[in-house]
Formats: C-alpha cells, structure tokens, sequence
C-alpha cells in the first residue's frame, strides 16, 4: 500500500472524529435544553460513526500492509465521501 495515501485516509479519519465529536458536542447541549429523544438518536448515531472511525484509523495504522494497492484509492474517496457529509451535517445543525 502506498504509504501517504494510507496516512492521508487515517488523518481524514481523524478528522472525521473531531466533526463527530463536535456534533455530539451540540446534540448534548441541545438535548439538555429540549430533552428531544431524537437528539438522543443523534448521538447514538454519531457515537456509531465514531467507533467506525477509530476502526479505520486502527486498521490503517496496524494492518495496512494487507490492504491492496488498488483498494487504497477508493477507501480514501469513501472517507472524503463521509468527510463532507460530515461538514454539512455540523453546518445544517448549527444554523
């Protein structure tokens, strides 16, 4: 696996986990001031997204020597992919 593509997918992912963090930041100020149990799921939701990325970053770190050379690019548009929608998502939601 070419190496900077591997770490360039594992700083995305890395990223990706400060967007969901933020997101779970402000879904638990709204929930404390609605006590919405859909902002509850949200949270839910987005605790799921981040142990996702904490796989990903963990397996570009220890298993990226089994990961095939062809492969490599289209893990990075999926983790581009979820980066952006991740970006519009904490836009929407803080507006």
């Amino acid at each position: 696996m070419d190496v900077w593509m591997g770490a360039i997918n594992a700083v995305i992912n890395i990223i990706n986990l400060g967007l969901l963090s933020a997101l779970v930041f402000t879904f638990a100020k709204i929930y404390r001031n609605s006590r919405a149990n859909f902002t509850l799921g949200l949270i839910f939701f987005c605790g799921l997204l981040m142990i996702n990325s904490i796989i990903s970053v963990y397996s570009y770190i220890t298993m990226s020597m089994l990961f095939s050379d062809q492969l490599v690019p289209y893990l990075l548009a999926i983790s581009i992919a979820e980066m952006a929608g991740f970006i519009i998502f904490l836009k929407i939601t803080l507006e």
